[in-house]
């Protein structure tokens, strides 16, 4: 059986060119724009994305002159895992996107469920990335330079080891939070898409919002460390709209089981009752493999 470790949904930014259709934007379209064209655009499959586990589509969309570039994936391209609901994947996509602009950081690009040529799926817009922008690195110290923050050794040859770091970067320091919340039990670094603009997105968000803890992910550089106080206002904001009847509440009540939604909001309350970042639980691996 597949664990959600293996199956390692794949990153939508492997350079496909969009031939016959839309360039992929370096600044991406407005949201609620975007939305509406993902969702009501005519939907072109323009190749397969082969770095993929799960089955996605390089596509166009389409709607009153306007077009964009966008990742479609089928729930029947789903594999099962053993620790998430079959076909499920698509709905934890979109409810990672509600949460991501719940917090107003807008980390995660626009997302919408919709039927396509291979059924209902997960489309989202395609993000053209900076390829040159440093976000992890690995040194030959044992401790980080100012700047960066240390995630662990890694094996890079036989009997040989150097230290993994990630930047000290407000925006993964958001995406770090945004993780939390969501239970995210897979931010590889292939997840991570800098644009032009210094805008960042993550992306792959099918494991996610299990009612158990999994978060599994490189970004563990400020662990145990204060939450900025942003992110505690993001956290109160996000309680107010996850209570009862709230409005992200009820949206994530379309896409999510009443167990996860809970357990969601008491994510959102411990991280502001502790007021720190999350350390890894020790009860699960706590980084991704493979880890880029």
């Amino acid at each position: 059986m597949t664990t959600s470790d293996e199956a390692g949904l794949g990153t939508p930014a492997a350079g496909i060119p969009a031939a016959g259709g839309a360039a992929p934007a370096a600044d991406p379209l407005p949201a609620a724009e975007a939305v509406r064209l993902l969702t009501e655009g005519e939907l072109t499959v323009r190749g397969r994305i082969r770095e993929a586990s799960n089955a996605a589509l390089y596509c166009t969309v389409a709607l009153e002159g306007r077009e964009a570039a966008c990742v479609y994936k089928p729930v029947a391209g789903e594999r099962p895992l053993w620790d998430f609901p079959d076909g499920t994947l698509a709905e934890r996509e979109v409810a990672a996107y509600e949460v991501s602009e719940a917090t107003g950081w807008a980390l995660v690009p626009p997302t919408v469920l919709r039927e396509g040529p291979y059924g209902r799926g997960m489309c989202q817009l395609w993000i053209e990335v900076v390829p040159e922008s440093e976000l992890l690195a690995l040194v030959d110290a044992e401790e980080p330079e100012p700047g960066w923050k240390a995630i662990g050794l890694a094996e890079v040859e036989e009997g040989r080891t150097a230290l993994l770091v990630h930047a000290d970067d407000m925006r993964l320091r958001r995406l770090a939070v945004l993780d939390a919340v969501i239970n995210n039990a897979d931010r590889k670094g292939g997840h991570l898409l800098p644009t032009e603009g210094e805008r960042l997105y993550g992306i792959d968000h099918g494991v996610t919002f299990n009612a158990e803890n999994k978060l599994r992910t490189l970004l563990w550089g400020w662990a145990g460390e204060s939450l900025p106080g942003e992110a505690l206002d993001v956290l109160r904001g996000l309680r107010e709209a996850l209570a009862e009847g709230g409005p992200l509440a009820l949206r994530l009540g379309e896409l999510l089981t009443p167990a996860e939604v809970g357990a969601t909001r008491a994510r959102v309350e411990d991280l502001l009752a502790s007021g720190r970042h999350p350390e890894p639980s020790g009860e699960w691996p706590a980084i991704p493999w493979p880890p880029v």
